[in-house]
Protein backbone atom coordinates (compact mmCIF):
# COMPACT_ATOMS: atom_id res chain seq x y z
CA UNK A 1 0.00 0.00 0.00
CA UNK A 2 1.39 3.26 -0.89
CA UNK A 3 1.89 5.98 1.91
CA UNK A 4 -0.37 8.12 0.40
CA UNK A 5 -3.45 5.40 0.80
CA UNK A 6 -1.87 4.71 4.82
CA UNK A 7 -3.20 6.06 7.87
CA UNK A 8 -1.11 5.73 11.16
CA UNK A 9 -3.73 3.01 12.64
CA UNK A 10 -2.29 1.09 10.12
CA UNK A 11 1.08 0.87 11.07
CA UNK A 12 0.91 1.37 14.72
CA UNK A 13 2.33 -0.93 17.46
CA UNK A 14 -0.31 -2.15 20.55
CA UNK A 15 -1.20 -2.06 23.12
CA UNK A 16 1.35 0.55 24.22
CA UNK A 17 3.14 0.38 27.20
CA UNK A 18 2.69 3.47 29.32
CA UNK A 19 3.18 5.10 32.33
CA UNK A 20 1.91 7.77 35.38
CA UNK A 21 3.65 10.42 36.26
CA UNK A 22 4.36 9.08 39.72
CA UNK A 23 6.05 5.83 38.07
CA UNK A 24 9.83 5.64 39.22
CA UNK A 25 11.90 6.72 36.95
CA UNK A 26 14.19 3.61 37.30
CA UNK A 27 11.19 1.49 36.82
CA UNK A 28 10.51 2.90 33.35
CA UNK A 29 14.39 2.48 32.52
CA UNK A 30 14.38 -0.92 33.04
CA UNK A 31 11.26 -1.35 30.69
CA UNK A 32 12.82 0.80 28.36
CA UNK A 33 15.71 -1.70 28.59
CA UNK A 34 14.28 -5.13 28.84
CA UNK A 35 11.53 -3.69 26.06
CA UNK A 36 13.79 -3.07 23.51
CA UNK A 37 12.33 0.59 22.54
CA UNK A 38 13.78 4.00 23.50
CA UNK A 39 10.75 5.83 24.93
CA UNK A 40 7.82 5.88 26.99
CA UNK A 41 4.32 7.69 26.59
CA UNK A 42 3.02 9.20 30.15
CA UNK A 43 -0.85 9.07 30.79
CA UNK A 44 -3.22 10.67 33.10
CA UNK A 45 -5.71 8.88 34.63
CA UNK A 46 -7.89 9.15 31.79
CA UNK A 47 -5.21 7.75 29.30
CA UNK A 48 -4.58 10.72 27.81
CA UNK A 49 -1.30 11.34 26.72
CA UNK A 50 0.74 14.15 28.90
CA UNK A 51 4.51 13.11 28.69
CA UNK A 52 7.07 11.14 27.04
CA UNK A 53 9.82 9.88 28.96
CA UNK A 54 12.98 8.55 26.65
CA UNK A 55 16.40 6.97 27.30
CA UNK A 56 17.35 11.09 26.31
CA UNK A 57 15.81 12.08 29.88
CA UNK A 58 16.65 9.73 31.88
CA UNK A 59 20.77 10.01 30.68
CA UNK A 60 20.58 13.27 30.79
CA UNK A 61 19.49 13.04 34.73
CA UNK A 62 22.32 10.46 35.18
CA UNK A 63 24.50 12.57 34.08
CA UNK A 64 23.76 15.69 36.29
CA UNK A 65 24.19 13.08 39.23
CA UNK A 66 20.38 12.27 39.89
CA UNK A 67 19.84 8.66 41.23
CA UNK A 68 16.56 7.45 39.04
CA UNK A 69 14.98 5.57 42.10
CA UNK A 70 14.48 8.85 43.35
CA UNK A 71 12.83 10.35 40.78
CA UNK A 72 9.50 10.14 39.22
CA UNK A 73 8.32 10.02 35.31
CA UNK A 74 6.67 13.65 36.29
CA UNK A 75 10.27 15.16 36.84
CA UNK A 76 11.77 13.40 33.96
CA UNK A 77 9.05 13.72 31.23
CA UNK A 78 9.32 15.72 28.30
CA UNK A 79 5.75 17.78 28.70
CA UNK A 80 3.15 18.28 25.83
CA UNK A 81 4.60 15.68 23.62
CA UNK A 82 3.38 15.88 19.92
CA UNK A 83 1.06 13.06 19.13
CA UNK A 84 -1.33 11.92 16.32
CA UNK A 85 -4.39 10.71 15.66
CA UNK A 86 -5.23 7.32 14.28
CA UNK A 87 -6.93 8.83 11.23
CA UNK A 88 -3.91 10.75 10.61
CA UNK A 89 -2.17 10.24 6.68
CA UNK A 90 1.33 8.10 7.02
CA UNK A 91 2.72 11.33 4.54
CA UNK A 92 1.85 13.49 7.38
CA UNK A 93 3.17 10.81 10.63
CA UNK A 94 6.60 10.67 8.55
CA UNK A 95 6.67 14.76 8.28
CA UNK A 96 6.02 15.50 11.76
CA UNK A 97 8.79 12.90 12.97
CA UNK A 98 11.75 13.81 9.98
CA UNK A 99 11.39 18.16 10.80
CA UNK A 100 11.08 17.45 14.32
CA UNK A 101 13.36 14.72 15.02
CA UNK A 102 11.20 12.29 16.39
CA UNK A 103 11.56 8.72 17.09
CA UNK A 104 7.90 7.62 17.91
CA UNK A 105 4.72 9.29 18.06
CA UNK A 106 2.13 8.02 20.33
CA UNK A 107 -1.22 7.91 18.46
CA UNK A 108 -4.47 8.78 19.83
CA UNK A 109 -8.24 8.29 19.52
CA UNK A 110 -10.07 11.29 20.80
CA UNK A 111 -6.86 12.11 22.98
CA UNK A 112 -6.67 8.95 24.44
CA UNK A 113 -3.81 6.69 23.94
CA UNK A 114 -4.33 3.90 21.19
CA UNK A 115 -0.93 2.66 20.24
CA UNK A 116 2.51 4.36 19.14
CA UNK A 117 4.25 4.39 15.94
CA UNK A 118 8.35 4.36 15.75
CA UNK A 119 10.23 4.58 12.25
CA UNK A 120 11.25 1.13 12.78
CA UNK A 121 7.58 0.21 12.26
CA UNK A 122 7.28 2.44 9.34
CA UNK A 123 10.29 0.80 7.89
CA UNK A 124 9.31 -2.75 8.80
CA UNK A 125 6.42 -2.05 6.87
CA UNK A 126 7.72 -0.93 4.06
CA UNK A 127 10.52 -3.97 4.21
CA UNK A 128 7.53 -6.62 4.19
CA UNK A 129 6.10 -5.14 1.25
Amino acid sequence: MEIENLKAKDIMTRPVISAKKNTSAKDIAMQLVSGNFSGMPITDDKERVIGVVTEHDLLNKVRDGKELVSLTAGEVMENNPITIDLSQPMSDVLDIMLKNGILRLPVTDTLRLVGVISRSDILRHYIKQ
